[in-house]
C-alpha cells in the first residue's frame, strides 16, 4: 500500500467554473502531489463573465464539516479563501483556534475580480481581529493590503509599509502579491524581521481567473511538503506564472489558469 501524500485542507467557496474556489484549490493540490479535502463556505453563480450571486453555507454545516474531518485526517496544511460573511469567519476562527493545525496560509478575499462583494465589512472587521493573528501567513494583493490597511499600496515601498502595519495588527508572515502592477513584484514580510522581494516579467494574458487562489493555495502545499516559507512562496510564484503561461479561455470572459499544466508534459 502506498504512503498518504501530505493532507491540505482548502476552506473557500465554490465556482462553478472552476477558475476559483475550492474545485481549483484541489486541482492545485493535486499538482503540488498532496491530497485535498475541502468545505465549502459560500456557493456562487458565476462563470468566467462574473459572479452573480453569493450564498453563504449554513454556519453550523460549517462547522461540522471541519470538526469531521479534523476527527479523520491529519492535515499537514489549510488554506482559507473565500468566507462570505462574518459568521462563517467566525465559526473558521474557531476551528483554527481549537484545531490548532500547522501552516494556516489566509487568502484575504473580499472581492471578485470583476468588482463583486464577497465578505461584508462585518465579516473583514472579524477577520482582522480573529483570523489575522490565526493565520501563520496571510496573501493579500495589493487592493486587499491597502483595504486592510487603510494604507495606499500600489509600489514596493508601499507594500513593505503594509506588511509593518498588518504585523502591527496581528499578521505573524506577510505575503503582498503585485500582480496587479507593471511589474510582477511579490513582498514577503517574516514577523517584521526579514523582509524580500520576488520579481518576474510580466506574462501578457487575459486568463488570470484564480491567481490569488492558486498563490495562496501553492503556498500551502510547498509548507505542507516541508518547504520553509520564503521557499515556499518563490516555488508558489513559480508555479503560478507557468500557470497563466500555459492557460487557455475556456468562456467569454477571462479564463482560468492552467493549474494542472505540470501534468500536461510542459
Amino acid at each position: 500500500m502506498s504512503q498518504a501524500p501530505p493532507i491540505v485542507l482548502t476552506i473557500a467557496g465554490f465556482d462553478p467554473s472552476s477558475g476559483a474556489g475550492v474545485t481549483a484549490d484541489i486541482q492545485t493540490i493535486a499538482a503540488h502531489g498532496c491530497y485535498g479535502v475541502s468545505a465549502i463556505t459560500a456557493l456562487t453563480v458565476q462563470s468566467t463573465a462574473g459572479v452573480r450571486e453569493v450564498v453563504p453555507v449554513d454556519p453550523k454545516l460549517l462547522a461540522h464539516t471541519l470538526e469531521e474531518l479534523q476527527r479523520d485526517v491529519k492535515v499537514s496544511a489549510v488554506h482559507i479563501g473565500m468566507l462570505g460573511s462574518s459568521q462563517v469567519v467566525s465559526v473558521v476562527a474557531d476551528f483554527l483556534k481549537d484545531a490548532r493545525l500547522k501552516n494556516a496560509v489566509l487568502d484575504p478575499v473580499f472581492a471578485s475580480s470583476s468588482g463583486a462583494a464577497l465578505l461584508d465589512k462585518a465579516g473583514i472587521a472579524l477577520m482582522v481581529q480573529r483570523l489575522l493573528p490565526l493565520a501563520d501567513v496571510i496573501t493579500p494583493n495589493v487592493d486587499e493590503a491597502a483595504a486592510l490597511t487603510g494604507l495606499e499600496v500600489k509600489y514596493p515601498a508601499q507594500m513593505k509599509l503594509a506588511a509593518k502595519r498588518l504585523h502591527e495588527m496581528g499578521a505573524k508572515s506577510v505575503a503582498v502579491t503585485g500582480g496587479h502592477l507593471g511589474q510582477a513584484i511579490d513582498l514577503l514580510s517574516v514577523k517584521g524581521d526579514q523582509v524580500q522581494t520576488y520579481c518576474a516579467d510580466r506574462v501578457d494574458s487575459p486568463n488570470t481567473h484564480g491567481t490569488g487562489c492558486a498563490f495562496s493555495t501553492a503556498i500551502a502545499c510547498q509548507l505542507a511538503l516541508g518547504q520553509s516559507l520564503p521557499m515556499a512562496v518563490l516555488l508558489a510564484k513559480a508555479y503560478v506564472l507557468a500557470a497563466i503561461k500555459h492557460s487557455y479561455s475556456i468562456g467569454r470572459g477571462p479564463g482560468p489558469v492552467n493549474h494542472m499544466w505540470r501534468k500536461e508534459g510542459y
